[in-house]
């Protein structure tokens, strides 16, 4: 079984060209489907965050090089030679080892980060409900999880701020030195936007204003986080409040407009305004930078202030790396041995075949014997079988494990040294979960 992820991130790719690959959670049932549908591809799942966007195969043998490109620009309707060149393409293995320092947050913007194993989780979650995980991807994505959990309570790399949110507030703090006596406006009341405001909090803010489509929402987070809601209709009034505007919506369409912006900054009178638009895709209109008096930073503009996170976390990464390397190992054995299962199973059932058929002429030549002494020669012939089985076995699976390369030559000197393959075996159940 072969796995593939092909994806960019913020390390491979700007934000521009994120959002325009971006999915929406309502989208993601129609692309895994449309996933299912291609050639080669058994199994599928689809990670989109503000940072990556990344699909997930499995199937039986290799994957065209353009399937996943050719998918994503009929899906979103781009041309390809506008993201090709930002695409990694990452094969079994690798891929593996790619998906675990992706949930253990080694991938992030934010080093260490712990929004991001929710993500794979809901991402996962979501491609197995509807059918698009079988038993490949299945076992990958639990195990991706578990190494995420085993990373995050053994190292230290989660430690201080870990969160893209987090991160925007440090930027703010380190544009106006203090927080104090400043006016923030938080638009978004997610998970981000919650990430946002408890680090608000923690740095100090006093005067914090929230924004959500939903007001009850916005309510109930100010209420338990500090800080006052604003209807969503009365926007307008609050940018004209804010030193600071940290946006971070779900809307596939910018709710902040250059002229929102323009005619804020009219009524604060020469008052610069500084928005952190941390959203994929973009809440505030790219070009509202070119209004005097705003400046407007994106997700891609914090690598500054990653760069003093991630060094003060460089002595964990070892240690995260040597788990995900030992965790990714078992996984792909894993993988090996359920390579080599149809083999085993095929080898095991020929030679039971071979015995019965033998004991069936023996006691054919001897005429009736005692059942005892014919449940004796039963027993014999089985444990005989078991026997030849065992070297065999124990070695299928021992390569298996190491490599599955090697496994495969294996398995092909396997069928043609026992004249195998006369039978195809049943596949597994694309639904069944674990092992």
């Amino acid at each position: 079984m072969r796995i593939r992820v092909v994806g960019l991130n913020h390390q491979m790719a700007p934000v521009g060209v994120r959002e325009a690959l971006a999915f929406r959670r309502a989208q993601l049932p129609e692309a895994l489907a449309a996933l299912r549908r291609l050639d080669a591809v058994d199994e599928a799942t689809v990670l989109s965050t503000c940072n990556r966007v990344e699909v997930y195969l499995a199937g039986p043998s290799e994957f065209p090089d353009d399937l996943v490109p050719a998918f994503l620009a009929r899906f979103h309707g781009v041309w390809p030679e506008t993201f090709k060149q930002y695409l990694y393409t990452r094969d079994d293995a690798d891929a593996v080892t790619h998906l675990f320092r992706v949930a253990s947050g080694l991938d992030s913007l934010v080093v260490g980060e712990a929004q991001i194993v929710g993500q794979v989780k809901e991402s996962y979650e979501l491609a197995a409900e509807g059918g698009a995980t079988g038993r490949v991807l299945n076992r990958l994505f639990q195990h991706a999880l578990s190494a995420a959990k085993r990373v995050r309570s053994t190292t230290e790399v989660a430690a201080g701020r870990a969160s893209v949110g987090s991160v925007a507030v440090e930027l703010a703090e380190r544009i106006f030195e203090t927080l104090a006596g400043r006016t923030v406006l938080v638009v978004g009341a997610g998970e981000m936007g919650e990430a946002v405001l408890r680090s608000l909090r923690a740095a100090g803010a006093e005067t914090t204003l929230v924004a959500n489509r939903t007001l009850a929402r916005a309510e109930a987070l100010a209420a338990e986080l500090g800080g006052k809601a604003v209807p969503f209709d009365q926007l307008a009034d609050a940018l004209a409040r804010a030193d600071i505007v940290i946006s971070s919506t779900d809307a596939p369409h910018w709710v902040i407009h250059r002229p929102d912006l323009a005619e804020a900054l009219r009524a604060r009178r020469g008052r610069p305004v500084f928005v952190i638009d941390i959203a994929v895709p973009r809440d505030v209109e790219p070009t509202a930078a070119e209004v005097e008096g705003c400046y407007l930073y994106n997700v891609d503009d914090l690598q500054a202030v990653v760069a003093d996170t991630l060094a003060r976390r460089g002595q964990e990464l070892e240690r995260c790396q040597a788990i995900v390397d030992e965790e990714a190992a078992a996984y792909m054995g894993w993988l090996g041995r359920l390579a080599v299962a149809p083999t085993i199973g095929e080898l095991t059932e020929s030679l039971h075949e071979i015995k019965q058929r033998e004991l069936d002429a023996l006691f054919a030549r001897m005429g009736p014997l005692p059942d005892d002494a014919k449940a004796e020669i039963e027993r014999f012939a089985s444990r005989l079988v078991q026997k030849i089985l065992h070297q065999p076995i124990r070695t299928l699976r021992e390569v298996a494990t190491r490599s599955q390369s090697h496994s495969g030559n294996l398995v092909a000197a396997a069928l043609r040294l026992f004249g195998l393959g006369r039978r195809t075996p049943k596949p597994p159940d694309p639904q069944r979960r674990g092992d």
